[in-house]
């Protein structure tokens, strides 16, 4: 960490010890225009955040750490194209995706824009027709089935979107979406599909993501010896950079997108790896949903630090991690159709942030990303709520709802919303000891059984958390949310000084995978030079698959 970082974070645990004393309640108390303040909007869009342990004397700490980080600095540098990912010598252009603005996006110098717009109009009309059913199966049927075979970003992505926009997806046709290795992943997805009116879209960069081809290469089969091997070209198409390797697997050019290598996998929804997403809702409502990052874009670039959502949304996440020493974040979205919506954004926080070393290859002095995790409200309420709200670790929470019920019935939501809110004020105001005591008296127990009791339901209160609130879910509203955590984590990666955009991390049991997978198979391979478990637990498969 530079001086200026160190000093302040310095300030900031001074500062902690400071107001530790005080609760959030108490700062709603001592200030009635908290909430005025502390909330920013990107049109219809809301975050508020005043539930945090966090005064005005706070936000002033943290964007203090924000600029001695270089974080203008540096959200220029990754607009301008500078090489940002330097570990790939490669610029992160993921922005460029989704840009309807007449600034130039460069990569190497070069205006990428034109090329960008080009391929996504080969993916809109590619959809258009598979959508219309000028483009059919072997057969002459009308494809009923899309089914998406990747992993990572390449699955998450489109899985987690398609989900969520399934009230804009088009009647009849049916997304499915394949990534585990496990043949089950595939099998089950493919017990009840008629290969006649199924396209498959392999998503893969380099055509050899070992999960993703081992799931292309029996769907290719089950194609093949359904309807013949000639009727393979007519019910695949893929998304990769390595065209011999596609064409050699049996796919029609005019079926391969392409993407580039200034977009990691986490951040490829917005490419053409959106193709199934591009047929299930169509090309209007695909470009809706890029529009909706290009709002966050703006909003990331323009608006001033202390109103600048993915800003503040970081530097909290900072405050909780670093300086309160917490260790976990959940996400509950009270919206059922974004149940994958937390497990997006596992892959995009902690894949990005989850390093251990600099930027110029130090070890970090900060912790670096949180766990991520959550399910959708109201489920979660009957299931881990009990220790958000009286487990002895303070976790941060962003609950996210939309004003509006999409597709759901009216009276139903209002109860999901009072939930949601219900919630975010329990975890901020808790109950203490007395006023259970008192409740229970009031309910008829008597002193010593109330005395006895009031513990167990005691709140602590006092736990910070966040609430987006929109007007309604739709494809736009889902892109400036996604957007919005892209530049939330990129923002935090500054503060750590970590590349958010490599991902080395997933290449050492990849590398290992490949050594084992010939001993895996061959009953007599000798297992000499292995640790004595993976030995052991190689030799016991051997005994269980006699």
């Amino acid at each position: 960490m530079t001086q200026t970082v160190t000093a302040a974070m310095a300030a900031l645990e001074a500062h902690r010890v400071e107001i530790s004393q005080h609760r959030i309640a108490d700062f709603f108390a001592w200030d009635p225009d908290r909430f005025a303040r502390q909330h920013v909007a990107l049109d219809d869009l809301l975050f508020d955040y005043s539930k945090h342990r966090a005064t005005d004397a706070t936000l002033a700490h943290l964007l203090t750490l924000a600029r001695a980080a270089g974080v203008e600095e540096r959200r220029e540098r990754l607009f301008a194209g500078d090489l940002v990912n330097n570990t790939e010598a490669r610029p992160a252009l993921h922005m460029a995706l989704r840009n309807f603005s007449e600034t130039a996006m460069l990569a190497d110098g070069a205006d990428i824009s034109a090329q960008v717009l080009a391929e996504r109009a080969r993916v809109f009309a590619f959809a258009s027709a598979v959508r219309a059913g000028a483009i059919r199966g072997a057969s002459g049927q009308v494809f009923t089935d899309v089914v998406n075979i990747g992993i990572g970003g390449s699955d998450l992505g489109p899985a987690m979107a398609a989900r969520a926009l399934s009230p804009f997806g088009k009647p009849g046709l049916r997304m499915h979406f394949v990534a585990n290795v496990d043949g089950a992943d595939l099998a089950d997805t493919m017990g009840d599909l008629d290969p006649a009116r199924t396209l498959f879209i392999i998503c893969s960069k380099t055509f050899t993501t070992q999960e993703t081809m081992a799931n292309a290469q029996a769907a290719r089969a089950m194609v093949a010896g359904a309807l013949g091997e000639e009727a393979v070209a007519d019910h695949f198409a893929a998304v990769s950079t390595r065209i011999d390797l596609v064409t050699a697997f049996g796919i029609k050019p005019d079926r391969i997108f392409t993407m580039w290598d200034w977009v990691g996998g986490r951040y490829s929804i917005w490419s053409s790896i959106g193709l199934s997403l591009a047929i299930f809702i169509g090309p209007e409502g695909f470009e809706n949903f890029l529009r909706g990052g290009h709002d966050a874009d703006r909003h990331f670039q323009d608006a001033p630090l202390e109103d600048n959502i993915p800003v503040l949304m970081g530097l909290l996440g900072v405050w909780y991690r670093n300086v309160w020493g917490c260790q976990s974040h959940a996400v509950i979205p009270y919206d059922q159709r974004l149940g994958r919506f937390p497990a997006y954004l596992q892959q995009l926080d902690m894949e990005s942030n989850g390093k251990s070393v600099t930027r110029g290859g130090e070890p970090v002095t900060l912790g670096t990303a949180p766990v991520i995790w959550g399910e959708p409200g109201s489920n979660g309420q009957h299931a881990f709520f009990q220790m958000l709200h009286q487990g002895t670790d303070m976790i941060p929470v962003d609950f996210l709802v939309a004003a509006q019920p999409t597709q759901a019935d009216p009276h139903h939501h209002a109860l999901l919303v009072a939930n949601c809110l219900a919630q975010s004020e329990a975890l901020m105001r808790g109950r203490s000891q007395a006023e259970a005591e008192a409740g229970l008296l009031a309910q008829g127990l008597d002193a010593a059984a109330a005395a006895a009791l009031a513990p167990h339901k005691t709140f602590p209160g006092d736990r910070p958390s966040s609430t987006f609130l929109y007007r309604a879910l739709n494809p736009r509203q889902l892109g400036r949310l996604i957007a919005l955590y892209e530049h939330k984590v990129f923002v935090q990666s500054v503060i750590w000084d970590i590349n958010p955009f490599d991902q080395w991390g997933v290449e050492l049991g990849k590398e290992l995978c490949n050594q084992l997978a010939p001993l895996v198979t061959a009953r007599t391979a000798s297992l000499e030079g292995l640790d004595g478990s993976t030995a052991g637990l190689i030799g016991w498969r051997r005994m269980l698959t006699g």
